[in-house]
């Protein structure tokens, strides 16, 4: 069994004192969210994370804070046993930012917990349901050769899948997670096996392909265990003598993998992913040391073994810059140095115009790190480090543990390989804006040379020209919609979360007023920024249920002119007050004073820190900036210099 999967070996080796460290959290004072997510950050075994969890029961239990660890609910429904799953699973949550809480029903209980509205799933009202379904669960009968019937199979298993997915909605209305299915290791044909219609493999890839369709056309998220399953083997994958004797779906090795992978699942509907991948240089993207060797004498040339691993390193931070992740450079080495490969080697894939910031000095890593997650504007927990030393990777998980660092192997050939595997940037959805992303990012870099250029912030904004641009919910916004709503944490008030058939519900309904923005300036157009809920409440009044924004605008006075187009919609429908609502969480407190400082008045304050928030309609609003206004809104409004 190949261990990079097996053993996670993107990930250090546990600790030694694991055990101390652990024991001593009973006496740790709470929160207690950072010391667990240290310990789950490293390749721990079943036994393990085993540990881990109870840990985190018992601090549960004892009403001790798991912050900043984000709760989620999880409910899972599964054909096979789970029992030894489900410890890894909250123990692997831990890593990614996650404090896992599972709801697991009686076995082989899925279609009445599903269907019935009042089932212990349903009743719980969990964030998502894991479908944590092996091929055995379906109805499958073998057509050999015969395609109408094969098609019949097909559909009734997907029919089957949808039903489930159904009755999940009517219930609880929880996210859901289909796990695609890993076909068995014994051919029936051998080759054919693939290509005849009704062969086992063969109905397992249709539906598998099917289920990936209604999927993400359904909002909902797939986990690929399929693509796990044949990435290890499915002969590594399968183990008969564990189905046989305890029904369970996989081998118990893999385990921690399968675990790791439902987490960062779950982490990435919390907008957990990771958001820009920062490259060392010297014996990472080129083999060598270009202040050393030259520019002849470092390696990334075609037909050679060393060089090609490099350039592997190369292709896939470009495949992932086309994605939407920003890519910066952290090498310690002199400036114009570390630049000319990038702008004379005729090898190199990678471009000055693909780095989004290029920090090559004689700093320490953690500080040149600490820098380009300011200059991108961006938390240090949106950061991806990969450097091939190890001396490197130590200091920055120790002065930033915020900062993903994966491990590397001593043989370059596996470096892409390796972080590929992490999931740093697991997707559980795409918009087309994603591919756009990368640019937004290395665009705001100029935004932020160009204000030193200039002097004071009004003169910066208007060298800006920029337009704002307001329309309500529709379905041409909605997947980015939806996107920003599940991932905005820091620039968000009350961090509620909605799943795509909400959104289409709150676009629909007339008493519901949404808002989307879309911003552009000279040096591109930025993408939607903002969005915007208000529902009704007492009589004329708004309550703001949802307002986030992009960090990437920050300092540009977006929101007063948010609140500017809510003022003019509210006096328009005869709304008289706004409400608004800050919900503290461990990653908002940049808006804390969000309505303070837009003229509204504390009219709340909870012990939690929760605060609300109110503003007569027919107020003056607070002084616009410069930019131009377009509002797309039915009868719509000319666009006008303000």
């Amino acid at each position: 069994m190949n261990p990079l999967y097996s053993e996670l070996h993107w990930l250090p080796r546990a600790p030694q004192d694991f055990s101390a460290r652990l024991k001593a959290l009973a006496s740790t004072p709470a929160p207690l969210g950072s010391e667990l997510q240290a310990l789950a950050l490293h390749a721990l075994d079943v036994n393990q994370l085993t540990r881990l969890a109870k840990a985190m029961g018992r601090a549960r239990a004892e009403g001790k804070s798991l912050d900043p660890l984000s709760p989620f609910r999880l409910a899972i429904l599964s054909n096979s046993t789970v029992d030894m799953i489900v410890p890894a699973l909250e123990g692997s949550a831990a890593r990614h930012g996650i404090a896992l809480e599972t709801i697991q029903p009686p076995y082989d209980q899925v279609a009445q917990e599903a269907l019935i509205p009042n089932s212990m799933v349903n009743s719980s009202k969990p964030d998502a349901v894991l479908f944590a379904f092996d091929y055995r669960s379906l109805p499958l009968k073998l057509t050999l050769g015969d395609e109408e019937a094969a098609a019949a199979v097909v559909d009734g298993a997907i029919g089957y899948l949808q039903a489930l997915r159904n009755g999940i909605k009517t219930g609880c209305n929880a996210v859901c997670i289909f796990q695609t299915f890993a076909a068995p290791a014994e051919p029936l044909f051998g080759s054919l096996d693939r290509a005849l219609p009704g062969t086992l493999r063969s109905l397992i890839d249709r539906i598998n392909l099917r289920l990936a369709e209604f999927v993400l056309a359904s909002g909902d998220v797939l986990l690929d265990v399929a693509g796990i399953a044949e990435t290890v083997g499915l002969a590594a994958w399968h183990n008969p003598q564990l189905w046989n004797m305890a029904k369970f779906s996989f081998s118990d090795e893999l385990i921690p993998l399968y675990a790791d992978h439902v987490a960062r699942t779950v982490a990435a509907l919390r907008g957990k992913s990771r958001k820009v991948l920062v490259l060392d240089l010297d014996n990472t993207v080129w083999g060598g040391v270009i202040g050393d060797d030259g520019l002849d004498g470092i390696q990334i040339a075609q037909g050679d073994a060393r060089g090609e691993a490099h350039l592997a390193v190369q292709r896939l931070a470009l495949d992932l810059r086309q994605r939407g992740i920003v890519i910066a450079v952290s090498s310690k080495n002199t400036d114009e140095v570390a630049r000319e490969p990038f702008e004379k080697h005729p090898e190199m894939l990678l471009k000055l115009h693909h780095i989004a910031v290029f920090q090559a000095n004689w700093n320490d890593k953690a500080t040149n790190i600490k820098a380009i997650a300011e200059e991108l504007n961006l938390g240090l927990d949106s950061l991806v480090f990969l450097d091939d030393n190890p001396v490197e990777r130590g200091l920055v998980r120790q002065l930033l543990p915020q900062v993903a660092v994966p491990e590397l192997p001593e043989e370059p050939a596996f470096y892409a390989r390796t972080l590929a595997a992490a999931g740093y940037f697991e997707a559980p959805a795409f918009a087309s804006e994603d591919l756009k992303r990368a640019g937004f990012y290395q665009d705001n870099a100029k935004r932020l040379n160009l204000q030193k250029q200039v002097g004071g912030v009004d003169a910066y904004l208007a060298s800006l020209d920029m337009t704002i641009t307001f329309q309500p919910f529709d379905a041409t916004g909605r997947a980015r919609i939806v996107q920003l709503i599940n991932k905005s944490n820091q620039y968000n008030l009350t961090t509620r979360r909605y799943t795509d058939p909400e959104v289409v519900e709150a676009e629909n309904d007339p008493s519901v007023f949404t808002l989307q923005v879309r911003l552009a300036d000279i040096f591109g157009d930025n993408g939607m920024i903002s969005v915007v809920i208000c529902r009704p409440g007492e009589p004329q009044t708004w309550e703001i249920d949802t307002w986030l924004m992009s960090c990437r605008v920050l300092g540009r006075k977006v929101e007063h002119m948010i609140l500017r187009e809510l003022l003019e919609h509210a006096r328009a429908a005869g709304i008289r007050k706004l409400v608004g609502t800050y919900k503290p969480t461990d990653r908002n407190k940049l808006v804390v004073d969000h309505y303070a400082k837009l003229g509204f008045t504390k009219i709340l304050e909870e012990a939690s820190g929760l605060t609300r928030w109110e503003l007569l309609t027919d107020a003056e609003g607070p002084e616009a900036a410069p930019m131009k206004v377009v509002s797309l809104f039915a009868p719509a409004v000319e666009g006008s210099l303000v």
